[in-house]
């Protein structure tokens, strides 16, 4: 399975937007869109919002943070996952992830451990800023399943330059936390 996963922090996209957004996923798949194109239209309209960051938290500008994701996006290699790339930005992160047919492992359950381990472990580091109570990420995560060939490249070259079409300064850009 080879999937573009986007993780966000709870709260970066407004109540109102996140329901406009999957309404007119909803309104495209009922009017005949073809579902892999919804999907594609969803997700760039969803990222745009993102990229906007209209609301909630910035954790990941803190580069501690970033790393401590980062370090455990690359350790899914070390599970039998194939991190094709990353980009960490400032309150959200993609991931190009490919996990072999033949592994024992299930997809969903390794991402929720990710989603588990990087919330308790960035958790840590907001501490003064998060109450105990508060959720670190959105629950779930926006996944699309990628084809091999042109569209893996195409959705690689869109991870490492998302900082860039989102308007992030050069440090964005260029941090150590895009990875190809």
């Amino acid at each position: 399975m080879l999937s573009l996963l986007t993780f966000r922090l709870h709260g970066t996209i407004p109540a109102a937007i996140g329901r406009e957004l999957k309404a007119s996923l909803r309104g495209a798949q009922e009017a005949g869109t073809d579902r892999r194109r919804a999907q594609k239209q969803f997700f760039a309209r969803f990222d745009a919002v993102l990229d906007r960051a209209p609301i909630g938290p910035r954790y990941f500008e803190n580069e501690k943070i970033a790393e401590v994701l980062a370090g455990e996006i690359l350790m899914l290699e070390e599970t039998g996952f194939r991190v094709h790339g990353f980009a960490i930005l400032p309150n959200h992160a993609h991931l190009v992830l490919e996990l072999p047919d033949d592994s024992p492992l299930s997809f969903a359950k390794a991402i929720d451990l990710l989603h588990l381990r990087t919330s308790t472990n960035c958790r840590r580091l907001v501490r003064p800023k998060l109450p105990p109570e508060a959720e670190f990420w959105q629950v779930g995560w926006h996944e699309f399943e990628v084809q091999k060939g042109a569209e893996l490249i195409r959705l690689l070259a869109y991870v490492r330059g998302n900082a860039r079409q989102a308007g992030l300064p050069a440090r964005f850009q260029e941090w150590p936390y895009v990875n190809d």
